[in-house]
């Protein structure tokens, strides 16, 4: 991990190192204290038969015994705690330790040294099949889980028809789930955990397998469970980490490296993600000094004067001015100098209303070094909890055509949509500029909040955003068009 992404991932440390102890003051579900977790792994099968012959016979001549093996620490000194009814999210890269620190908490497996102690029933969703003989029926696997989880024979018969119910497999279950496909396993195991009564539950990455339909059902039945138990989540989406956790820990290396609040720690996670696969950048630590003259003032026009609109269901939005000092990262080979929302005619905005049309400028700068050969401007609007909103960018767009430039040229962007209806609240605007094409490309400078906006009174009530209305009506059919 580059230096950037520790001081990143310390700075978020710092600031919410509140948060474990109160977890620590109040009813602790899950307790972790110094936990570590090492194997021995060899080079080759013929090593790890030396291991077991040679030191043994080089201890009876008097030698000192040779190690033909190493150790790989998956956790090393691993310690935070859970309060009861908090929803925590894990996150990391693959092979960072989150399954196997998921696996010592429900105690599958046992830790090299530390403590590992929860109260309460714990159910887990762990790696595919997870607790299923493929040899048994999805009925044989239902009991044998749900007995493991501390039900009875008689409580497992009185849920039986429900939890066939939730899986949604059918004549299936008395079927071996070897013959089951990856969406019927997690169907079958998270129907089984919905219906134990568990205290804490446990989640990996096994939500990622399913169609569309049960993943909104079983985020419905977590979101109801988060009201009264607690919730280990691991991710490697961190939107999902920003949606339903309060707290979110990262995992690297078998280290929690930070610990607090989902958006700062996701932030920092997303930061060591790009620097690790491409190298830090200057961007990310350009000062104000260091960056290109900012373009002339120009006088913000107040929308409220041009639009004659007394609905009471109006939603007003304050936009604040781009903050060139704003926290980013990226290789620096460009770099964003200017973000705003206009109107048509290209005023800025200080104020508009939900449902009016806005045009999203971007202004970026090639600086030296390398030629960007296939720019890509892009944003996000993301809430106060850094759930993405919407967003675009313009690839698709000049795919076929690419706008090349050389250094010291600059890029205009311009992103012209409706604005949404807003519930009241804080949001921001992430934007960022790289090289290369959708799926693979450099970053060169993503801004996390670009721009901030406020929403001060909003019609919307449901969801995460609203759509203007051109009408809605009610009617009663006339008495003789009743049946």
């Amino acid at each position: 991990m580059c230096s950037d992404s520790v001081h990143a991932a310390e700075r978020v440390a710092a600031e919410s190192a509140g948060a474990g102890e109160g977890a620590a003051r109040g009813d602790v579900a899950i307790r972790v204290a110094d936990v570590a977790k090492y194997y021995r792994v060899y080079a080759t099968p013929r090593d790890r038969l030396k291991q077991f012959i040679v030191p043994r016979l080089q201890r009876l001549i008097g030698r000192p015994p040779r190690e033909y093996g190493r150790d790989f620490h998956a956790l090393d000194g691993i310690s935070f705690e859970i309060a009861r009814g908090e929803t925590v999210g894990i996150i990391g890269r693959n092979g960072s330790g989150k399954s196997t620190l998921l696996q010592m908490i429900c105690g599958t497996l046992a830790p090299t040294r530390g403590e590992v102690g929860t109260r309460g029933r714990v159910a887990a969703l762990l790696e595919l099949g997870a607790g299923f003989d493929p040899e048994f029926t999805g009925r044989e696997n239902v009991y044998m889980n749900a007995t493991v989880l501390g039900l009875s024979r008689e409580e497992i018969d009185a849920r039986f028809d429900d939890i066939l119910a939730f899986s949604e497999i059918g004549d299936f279950i008395d079927q071996p789930v070897k013959t089951y496909s990856s969406g019927m396993y997690v169907r079958l195991a998270f129907a089984v955990i919905a219906h134990v009564d568990a205290d804490i539950l446990v989640i990996d990455e096994a939500l990622a397998v399913g169609d569309a339909f049960f993943v909104q059902k079983c985020m419905r039945f977590l979101r109801d469970f988060m009201k009264r138990g607690t919730v280990l989540f691991v991710s490697h989406d961190t939107a999902a980490v920003l949606n339903l956790c309060q707290r979110a820990i990262w995992l690297d290396g078998g280290k929690v490296v930070a610990e607090g609040e989902p958006k700062d720690v996701a932030d920092a996670y997303l930061q060591a993600f790009f620097e690790s696969n491409q190298g830090s950048g200057s961007a990310g630590r350009a000062s104000a000094g260091t960056r290109q003259a900012e373009p002339a003032p120009r006088e913000r026009r107040d929308m409220r004067q041009d639009l004659i609109n007394a609905s009471p269901y109006r939603n007003d939005l304050e936009i604040f001015e781009f903050d060139p000092s704003a926290s980013g990262f990226g290789k620096g080979h460009a770099t964003i100098e200017h973000v705003e929302l206009t109107d048509a005619d290209g005023q800025p905005l200080s104020w508009i209303v939900g449902g009016e049309t806005v045009t999203l400028r971007i202004r970026a700068r090639a600086q030296s070094g390398e030629p960007l050969t296939r720019p890509i401007i892009g944003f996000y609007v993301k809430d106060r909890l850094g759930q993405t909103l919407f967003g675009d960018n313009s690839f698709l767009t000049y795919r076929d055509d690419p706008v090349g430039t050389a250094p010291g040229q600059a890029l205009n962007a311009a992103f012209t949509f409706r604005m949404p209806i807003l519930p009241r609240g804080d949001y921001s605007i992430s934007t960022a500029i790289a090289d290369g094409t959708q799926d693979e490309h450099v970053q060169h400078h993503w801004i996390h909040d670009a721009l901030f906006f406020k929403s001060h009174s909003s019609s919307q009530s449901h969801g995460l955003v609203g759509i203007p209305m051109h009408a809605i009506s009610l009617e009663v059919d006339s008495p003789h068009e009743v049946q």
